[in-house]
């Protein structure tokens, strides 16, 4: 009996081609939309990753955003914008305490000039009166004296350091707010502490080869090697001031609150502030005349 006969089985068909699945090479609008999809979602781990939920848009602005604090600075100066640089542009923001403040004001009253200088005493709370006829005519001679907001809201944790960080950082927003939108003449920012000793010409011939318009971070790292380890090569240290165009001063006033509340284990006020500005994208320029022992 013959056997059956069985059709030999048909061979598998061949695999398709890459070049029939994924789009040809030369294709630019399917190039196009892989790289968007690639930026999208890397923008999405990076928010996902670096910020908490509950911060989950970042607090630096954009260029309109900047652009427009920009303007808001010098919108309301009368004065050429251009015309060089006086010590009536700078506003002094003078961080102190009123437990040391007693003392301290010795050191401020060495280069206070009240005739061409402008700003305010920052302190945790109001200064007691000074003993003895040195206090005699002492408030045309020293700066005005302003007492912090309260910043018991913000979240501190760093175990080794001093809230009181959080309300010298702080004092920057403030000075803008107390000079108003416009700026009322103002180019600068300065912050500095109640034992800094400032040079007011020095000052001004340093801070006058900037462009006052642009953001401007300006200041000096430590001469402390190993505090500049512990925080930042690229930090300015506010023992030997700490200058702020006024365009930088006002975009941070707008976002210093929501940006230090992302910070709490940060130290002190120099490198929140350091981290803040840095979310603006701004650089440190470097003055080693601004000396931080």
């Amino acid at each position: 009996m013959p056997k059956p006969h069985h059709a030999a089985p048909l061979p598998p068909p061949p695999p398709l081609p890459l070049a029939a699945i994924l789009p040809p090479r030369h294709c630019p609008l399917a190039t196009a939309v892989l790289a968007l999809l690639s930026v999208l979602l890397a923008t999405a781990l990076w928010v996902l990753l670096v910020l908490p939920p509950s911060q989950a848009t970042p607090a630096a602005l954009s260029d309109a955003a900047a652009a427009d604090a920009a303007a808001e600075a010098f919108a309301a100066i009368g004065e050429d914008a251009s015309s060089p640089l006086s010590l009536g542009h700078i506003v002094f923001g003078i961080a102190g305490s009123a437990h040391l403040w007693p003392r301290r004001r010795e050191y401020v009253r060495l280069w206070w000039d009240p005739a061409s200088m402008r700003g305010h005493v920052w302190l945790d709370a109001g200064a007691p009166a000074a003993p003895g006829p040195s206090a005699s005519g002492e408030g045309s001679l020293l700066p005005p004296i302003r007492v912090s907001e309260d910043t018991s809201r913000f979240r501190y944790t760093n175990p080794t350091g001093h809230p009181s960080g959080l309300r010298i950082a702080r004092i920057a927003a403030e000075a803008v707010r107390l000079v108003g939108v416009g700026g009322g003449g103002a180019r600068w920012v300065v912050l500095v502490d109640d034992d800094t000793v400032v040079s007011a010409d020095n000052l001004v011939a340093v801070l006058g080869k900037y462009d006052w318009r642009e953001m401007v971070y300006v200041g000096a790292p430590s001469e402390s090697h190993s505090a500049n380890t512990y925080f930042s090569h690229s930090m300015a240290f506010g023992g030997g001031g700490v200058a702020l165009s006024f365009p930088l001063a006002t975009a941070l006033a707008r976002t210093l609150d929501v940006c230090i509340e992302r910070y709490p284990r940060l130290y002190g006020s120099d490198d929140r502030l350091h981290a803040c500005i840095t979310e603006l994208g701004v650089p440190l320029s470097r003055e080693y005349g601004f000396h931080q022992v």
